[in-house]
This record gives C-alpha cells, sequence and structure tokens, in this order.
C-alpha cells in the first residue's frame, strides 16, 4: 500500500495498491464494468491518486499510453496467476511499454543518483507503471493476485506472512462469500 493521499473525486472501491495494481483497479465491477479511464478527467482523477500530480498530466495521449500500459500489465497479471511466468506475449506488452523509458544513472555527491527519462510526458505514468509491476514480480509473481470473489475483478499485492490472502477487502468480498455460504448451508 502506498501513502498516498486518494483524490477524493475518485470513485473507486480499491485505492492504495501499488502502482501496477492500482492502474489495473481503475477498472472494477458492474455493469457495465466501470472505467476510470473512459476518458482524460478519469485518467486526472488517477493521476491525482496515485501520487503523480506533481509530475504527470492528463491528456489524450497520456490517455492512450496509459491504457496500453493497463492492458499490458493485465495481460501480464493474468499470466503469472494462471502460469507462474509471463508469456511472451505478456512480455512483449510490458516491453513495448518500458521501452519509452529508461532509468539515468549519474554520480551525484552522495553517491548514485537515479532519473527517469521518458520519451514524452505522456510516458511517464505508464513506465512507472510497467516498471513497478516488475518490481512487483521480483517479490514474487504468486503475491500478485485477483480478489477470490467471483463478482470482484480487483487486484492487489499479498504482502501476507503466508501468502495465502483471498480478497480484495476482507470486509466486502470476504463477508460476501461467507454470507453466501452461509446461506446456502442454511437452505439446505
Amino acid at each position: 500500500m502506498t501513502d498516498v493521499t486518494p483524490d477524493p473525486r475518485d470513485p473507486r472501491p480499491l485505492i492504495g495498491e501499488p502502482l501496477a495494481l492500482d492502474l489495473l483497479n481503475t477498472r472494477w465491477a458492474g455493469l457495465p464494468v466501470n472505467d476510470l479511464l473512459d476518458g482524460v478527467e478519469g485518467y486526472g482523477i488517477w493521476i491525482s491518486s496515485a501520487g503523480l500530480g506533481g509530475r504527470c498530466t492528463a491528456d489524450e495521449a497520456g490517455l492512450a499510453a496509459i491504457r496500453q500500459a493497463r492492458e499490458a500489465i493485465d495481460r501480464a497479471a493474468q499470466d503469472a496467476r494462471e502460469q507462474g511466468e509471463l508469456g511472451s506475449a505478456a512480455r512483449d506488452g510490458l516491453d513495448a511499454v518500458l521501452a519509452h523509458g529508461r532509468i539515468r544513472r549519474s554520480a551525484g555527491p552522495g553517491g548514485a543518483e537515479e532519473r527517469i527519462e521518458v520519451d514524452g510526458p505522456q510516458w511517464l505514468a505508464p513506465w512507472l507503471a510497467a516498471d513497478d509491476f516488475l518490481a512487483l514480480l521480483g517479490q514474487g509473481a504468486n503475491r500478485v493476485k485477483q480478489c477470490a470473489h467471483e463478482a470482484c475483478i480487483l487486484h492487489f499485492f499479498d504482502a501476507s506472512q503466508n501468502g495465502r490472502r483471498r480478497w480484495c477487502r476482507m470486509a466486502v468480498c470476504g463477508n460476501r462469500a461467507k454470507a453466501a455460504r452461509h446461506y446456502v448451508k442454511a437452505r439446505g
């Protein structure tokens, strides 16, 4: 979880996961599926909630780039869940986003300094999200999870000690599942 204060306009039910998963959570269950990135205004809300407001701006080019990153991360997260590793299409999708940026290291007064350079301002948020996803995979592909509730499509990083977290939020999805099991048992 991050220490960023979410934008009060952000309607999403789960906010504050690591950047890559927070990007995936710009889609959430509903009929039809809710999508915060359905326009530039929603992208601006996500930028603000993700703590990137001072570094990124919302415009059409950035919206197209962040949608590309979300699709690449979504495919990679699915591969990680189902196969425990990334397939070639998932790797290609992430690499296509990561190709728009790099980390430049230099010697500073206190030692090594890092600066992120991107091909254009529209690529900063997508590059950061793709880079964050690789960092999450480095902590364990099995820790990148989708909520176990059948009606929920939210993602989270399982930081529990035993790696057995199942729900995006126990108070909502976990309780719904428990209530459904109880109802089935009670009915007989």
